[in-house]
């Protein structure tokens, strides 16, 4: 059971237009996460300033966001739409008010492509409906670390690293395309061989794509009472090609398809660049 702040609110849009590579649009049923993961930059593209300011324990929930949709999708040209582009849409709020549910059968139903992103198992919930129209949808599960002492640390609330891993194999024994997103990379925590080797793996056996990210220092995370304080410096002066590059040689050699987040450049590309 959440504990957080939850507020309700009318919307008059639902779909937004998404800068993201391969994606249309962006649809985001909820502003603000319970799993309070402490590198979370969407603090930073949120208007609502008692979500923003207490980023975690403040829940925005868009009450009517279906309704709009169903508007909506009446006169949108089809694409793509990334469901949690701002905030896990899966969080622990959906197993009440279902919103995402709802939404992204609406979507399919109307010829949409729906990519969608998530921390959560209870994305389980959805198995029935994700299989029925396993064509149309590919999902994204984010595993920074197996290790649950930095688990805890980074991602505070969230579902288990293992428990991610669990759903990521139902999804795609059930033949939806799934990819596994290793980000952000923070230096010293999870680039270690082990993360990197565990992580792999698990694309492998799933047949998954890696998408990496790294750690993109923001404001926020200069105060001194930040958990990522310590690490700014060490993270400015990390080698990021050269990590790059050693995982993108571990993919080749395992056969699993790697490239950097929000990117085109997939594992071949990238060794004939960074080497």
């Amino acid at each position: 059971m959440i504990k957080a702040r939850v507020l309700e609110t009318v919307v008059y849009k639902a779909l937004s237009r998404s800068g993201l590579p391969d994606i249309d649009y962006a649809l985001n049923p909820y502003i603000g996460c319970w799993h309070s993961c402490i590198y979370c930059y969407a603090r930073l593209y949120v208007r609502n300033s008692a979500v923003s300011k207490d980023w975690g324990n403040v829940i925005l929930v868009k009450k009517n966001v279906v309704e709009v949709l169903s508007r909506e999708v009446k006169h949108l040209r089809l694409g793509v739409v990334g469901i949690g582009t701002i905030t896990d849409a899966y969080q622990p709020i959906e197993a009440i008010y279902g919103l995402t549910k709802e939404s992204i059968d609406l979507l399919l139903k109307k010829g949409f492509q729906v990519s969608i992103q998530t921390k959560n198992p209870l994305i389980l919930r959805d198995l029935d409906l994700l299989e029925k129209y396993r064509n149309s949808v590919d999902v994204g599960l984010t595993i920074t670390t197996f290790n649950s002492r930095v688990a805890e640390f980074i991602e505070p609330r969230a579902p288990p690293p293992k428990t991610r891993a669990n759903a990521l194999y139902k999804l795609s024994e059930i033949g939806i395309k799934t990819w596994i997103f290793y980000g952000p990379v923070i230096p010293s925590l999870n680039d270690d061989d082990s993360t990197i080797d565990e992580i792999i793996e698990l694309a492998k056996d799933t047949r998954s794509e890696v998408l990496i990210d790294r750690l993109h220092i923001k404001n926020f995370m200069y105060k001194p009472d930040h958990p990522l304080n310590k690490l700014i410096s060490l993270t400015k002066k990390y080698e990021w090609r050269n990590f790059l590059t050693k995982v993108m040689n571990k993919c080749l050699k395992a056969g699993v398809k790697c490239m950097e987040a929000f990117t085109k450049t997939y594992s071949q590309r990238a060794l004939e660049e960074f080497i």
